[in-house]
């Protein structure tokens, strides 16, 4: 049998793991952030019609630039924060917000280059830069999650880099950045600066969108997703808003054809029936809320959480916590600092189960053993 050592792989891929978190089957999986309220059975008829609509057509290419899709993204964006003023020549879209990323680098990174990141932070920002050939630096974000302009700033003039990436909330703490720290880097970055907006719709009244930054920083590019608050995680349909000139640049690298035409079609027969997949955005902002103030109570350090996650702490040894509530029926993520672990928002019915599974295993009560096989977060050694 041939191995991976005895093909001709890239030398700086070898030794390291594929990304993924754990798939398992669980009654309560509250590890990838995803949206627990399927689409209604109107949505899914929807759907169903959508694709049925291009099915006979798929002889032939979708369109290549989608749009009529990134018309209704921009009117979407235009909803979200109306100061944006976006048009379908200032927003882009792929297979996902980690294509958009991939993306940005193969046109603004690459040999020679370098792309910097606050981390903790989302973990496929320094695997995309990595595999795109691009030097990644991380520059570490604040004790409390945060990130002080000044100490931004002082490590963009150091590094120079080509790309700076800014999570807003941020993954996996949930933090928002306030704008004064995002334009501080805008100042001082001598190339692109990408705001990965991800769990944005689910920040907290107040918190303001970077999408009210485009105007006058065309080196500027906010990404978004579907696979959050839109509860098309199974779509896999993200998007970016900046300047014109940006998309042209990312046109030189797309590869043809790249969105399907039953992507297109799902994602705006979603996008049609916003309101509905927004609806229950702000009963999980309630319910994450609800958990932050619990956990808190119960004597457990919390980072606050503008997303639909809340990051929790802190704990001598992690996986022996992380593996007491999977042997209760519930996942979450094994993922950021050491001593803190995450649980994505989910039910009500699942965040009751979460925090009886918590009591118990602070308790000390001994659970049973996680599902054969397992060998854990391959996230955590990448």
């Amino acid at each position: 049998m041939t191995s991976l050592n005895d093909l001709p792989l890239r030398d700086d891929l070898r030794g390291r793991e594929p990304y993924g978190a754990p798939q398992l089957d669980v009654p309560y999986a509250l590890n990838t952030n995803e949206n627990p309220y399927p689409p209604s059975e109107r949505l899914v008829k929807a759907i169903g019609e959508a694709a049925m609509g291009v099915a006979g057509t798929l002889n032939r290419y979708p369109d290549r630039d989608a749009v009529a899709l990134r018309a209704d993204l921009a009117a979407f964006l235009n909803t979200d924060t109306p100061a944006a003023g976006l048009t379908v020549e200032r927003v882009w879209a792929a297979n996902g917000s980690n294509e958009i990323i991939q993306q940005i680098l193969q046109a603004f990174g690459g040999p020679g280059r370098t792309a910097l990141g606050f981390e903790p932070s989302y973990s496929m920002h320094p695997i995309i830069t990595a595999v795109s050939g691009t030097r990644w630096v991380n520059a570490f974000r604040d004790e409390d999650f945060g990130l002080e302009p000044e100490r931004a700033v002082a490590a963009v003039e150091e590094h120079r880099p080509d790309v700076v990436f800014l999570t807003s909330p941020n993954n996996p703490t949930g933090t928002a950045l306030p704008l004064d720290a995002i334009k501080a880097v805008l100042a001082a970055a001598p190339g692109v600066v990408v705001v990965d907006e991800a769990y944005a719709e689910f920040r907290r009244a107040g918190t303001p969108s970077a999408l009210t930054l485009l105007d006058g920083h065309p080196r500027l590019i906010v990404t978004r997703t579907m696979s959050k608050a839109f509860a098309m995680a199974g779509a896999r349909l993200g998007y970016l808003a900046a300047d014109p000139a940006v998309i042209e640049a990312l046109l030189l690298v797309r590869l043809p054809y790249h969105l399907s035409a039953v992507t297109q079609a799902v994602a705006r027969t979603a996008l049609a029936h916003g309101e509905e997949l927004l609806g229950g955005v702000e009963a999980l902002r309630r319910e994450r809320d609800a958990v932050v103030g619990w956990l808190r109570a119960e004597g457990f350090r919390v980072a606050d959480s503008d997303a639909n996650f809340v990051l929790f702490g802190t704990f001598p040894d992690r996986r022996k916590v992380w593996e007491g509530l999977l042997g209760r029926g519930v996942l979450i993520r094994e993922v950021g600092p050491p001593e803190w672990l995450r649980v994505s928002v989910g039910t009500p019915g699942e965040m009751a189960a979460f925090r009886t599974a918590l009591q118990q295993v602070r308790g000390g009560t001994t659970p049973r053993t996680p599902p054969a096989g397992f060998a854990g977060n391959s996230e955590e050694s990448l």
